[in-house]
């Protein structure tokens, strides 16, 4: 049986949702909605689909799932009155703007007997899984430390808005840390603590972006754009994360783990293919690619495809999971747990004091070839 989708937020990322839509028969998209009517109606007519206002989308008896597609601040309002509404819910990164708002979420929907499903879902993708299975094989032996690294110079030189980034619920860690996080809870388990230092090294941003309706206005920041982090993992391992707007430019690997038996070089979480990197003992690097696996090969940009970008798999794969009557993997429990881990790297960097974290989850269960395939027949070709 395939779900039916309503599309909450009709901005930048919702257009590889609706792109991607056709490659998974367990959804469907109906209608779309967004604070601003003219966005509803541009994604509308380009995707086919019908248009109304935010309650009455979530009024709608033909919807099974919403997708929260709007900025993080809205996440949990949203969420939250999606779940009142008897529906199932799958939002963008983060799941909320503050821990308690998360938790509220996930309360509310494990009071209701409905899901929340949480980006990213690249974690599903054909690199982070590859590299997962290296790892529960024991390729490298018991991973001890590592590096993750995402680092550049912001968001205001390419996105038509970039205001929510340099605001709360924004900057590197909340934006850009579900990925690196997410990618290693499910290769390593749930963190234990956390210790961090942060900082912000400018008080204003100017947009830069082309075409901007906003170009040349000046952002306050008001969230911290550099940070670097210690998380202590419960398996053991203890990775090094740094996320910064503040960078002009860097050699760093977005993910480098070393274990008792050798290392591996993860490429970035942000996409769902790319090469992984494997030394073991004192041997030579070695490359293995991911392309020929289900959601490795390059399909974006569409006109020349680099990358592999199968966004939307996530809520495919949860919307099986509910028909199958089994726990979907980009599950509410891993996206709260990231949510707490983010948070505490903040307070963290403001307080200069380690921090326990107490929302844990469970490590989702690895999406294997034949489980992928089955969720998008098409997309390994």
């Amino acid at each position: 049986m395939t779900l039916r989708i309503g599309l909450v937020g009709c901005g930048n990322i919702s257009d590889i949702y609706l792109i991607n839509a056709p490659r998974f028969p367990a959804i469907r998209f109906v209608a779309c909605a967004d604070l601003k009517p003219e966005a509803a109606e541009r994604q509308a007519a380009k995707y086919g689909l019908e248009t109304a206002t935010v309650e009455a989308l979530l009024a709608r008896d033909d919807i099974d799932i919403i997708l929260n597609l709007t900025i993080p601040a809205a996440h949990a309002e949203v969420s939250l009155a999606a779940l009142e509404s008897g529906k199932h819910v799958y939002t963008e990164k983060p799941l909320a703007s503050s821990l308690g708002d998360g938790i509220a979420v996930v309360e509310s929907a494990n009071r209701r007997g409905l899901r929340v499903g949480g980006a990213p879902d690249t974690v599903l993708g054909a690199s982070i899984q590859a590299a997962r299975q290296m790892v529960d094989a024991g390729t490298i032996g018991r991973p001890v430390l590592g590096t993750a690294a995402v680092l550049s110079h912001g968001m205001e030189h390419w996105h038509p808005d970039p205001t929510f980034f340099f605001k709360p619920g924004g900057g590197p860690v909340f934006d850009m840390g579900p990925y690196y996080l997410t990618a290693l809870v499910n290769l390593l388990g749930p963190v234990a603590s956390v210790q961090a230092t942060g900082q912000m090294a400018f008080e204003t941003r100017t947009v830069t972006t082309p075409h901007s309706p906003i170009k040349g206005q000046e952002i306050t920041v008001e969230v911290l754009t550099s940070v670097q982090a210690l998380l202590s993992f419960e398996g053991g391992a203890e990775i090094t994360f740094l996320a910064s707007w503040d960078v002009w430019r860097h050699g760093l690997r977005p993910l480098e783990i070393h274990g008792t038996e050798g290392s591996m070089r993860v490429p970035d979480p942000n996409w769902f293919g790319g090469e992984i990197e494997l030394a073991i003992g004192q041997g030579d690097w070695q490359t293995r690619g991911t392309a020929e696996r289900t959601f490795g090969a390059a399909n974006w940009p569409e006109a020349e495809p680099r990358f592999a970008n199968y966004r939307g798999l996530g809520l495919a794969e949860m919307a099986a999971a509910i028909e199958a009557g089994r726990p979907h993997r980009a599950n509410g429990d891993v996206a709260l747990h990231v949510l707490a881990v983010l948070s505490a790297i903040v307070e963290a960097a403001t307080t200069r004091r380690s921090i326990t974290i107490e929302q844990r989850c469970e490590r989702p269960e690895p999406l294997d070839e034949t489980a992928a395939a089955a969720l998008a027949p098409s997309s390994a070709a």
